[in-house]
């Protein structure tokens, strides 16, 4: 691991912590509190893939005709990351995105998915996404929240998407989650299955071998190049905080 990115993870490391010891864990002790928690955490799962296909969009050619584009090691990162999220697998090997894994999940558990699908609605009708934000019936701090993630997205340099992508969303459930899971499984296994193998599924795969892939990514774009690393990190840092405004809301 370079200098860079090992100083990038200590300044982050106390807001991180800040985060991972959020009281929305606690609260999550029953299976109504498991819905409500997934109603709003729905909305991390599918915006993640926004900018998860920005920076494919950047880093990679999508376009006719085709032409190379940037560093090949880095066109490999990016493209073998969107195939695990964007066609991961179910628990009986079927192709999946991990987004509709989770809306499987909700619906097995009884968690409410209206105001997500009224969301996907609108897009599907033409709306651009800061109308359909704006129009959604949700709370102000998952706007904020979402708000945030696509102007990263839309007008953000490829390093601080990839900064907010690696340090800001990835890893970022705690021991004490997986935990509460289990026993919320052994008395709801019918009600949870799903969401276990997505957490699980998630830890395995997002945290371990795309976590390693995504800050190989970083150290690639932000090369040595100071400014571009003070950038990933303040962007990096605005990220978790957004994301502990998004539990804020679950508990408010």
């Amino acid at each position: 691991m370079s200098n860079q990115i090992t100083n990038l993870k200590v300044q982050l490391e106390g807001t991180r912590a800040q985060l991972l010891a959020h009281p929305v864990y606690t609260q999550i002790n029953d299976l109504q509190g498991l819905q409500a928690f997934a109603s709003i955490h729905v909305f991390a799962v599918w915006d993640f893939m926004s900018l998860l296909k920005s920076l494919q969009i950047g880093l990679t050619s999508v376009s006719l005709p085709w032409l190379p584009v940037g560093d090949a090691n880095t066109r490999y990162l990016i493209n073998e990351i969107v195939a695990g999220e964007e066609s991961d697998v179910d628990e009986q090997g079927n192709r999946i995105s991990h987004f509709e894994l989770y809306l499987q999940a909700m619906a097995q558990m009884g968690a409410n998915t209206t105001c997500i699908n009224e969301l996907m609605d609108q897009l599907k009708n033409g709306n651009s996404i800061f109308e359909a934000i704006k129009q959604a019936n949700i709370p102000s701090a998952v706007k904020q929240f979402l708000q945030f993630t696509f102007e990263i997205a839309i007008e953000a340099p490829l390093h601080v998407k990839a900064a907010v992508f690696t340090f800001g969303r990835e890893d970022l459930i705690p021991d004490m989650f997986t935990q509460i899971l289990k026993d919320l499984y052994a008395a709801h296994p019918d009600k949870i299955k799903i969401f276990k193998y997505y957490i699980e599924r998630h830890i395995e795969v997002d945290g371990g071998h795309h976590g390693i892939l995504a800050i190989e990514m970083v150290q690639s774009l932000c090369g040595n190049d100071p400014v571009k690393w003070e950038e990933a990190l303040q962007a990096s840092l605005k990220s978790l905080n957004m994301r502990s405004l998004l539990w804020d809301a679950i508990i408010s």
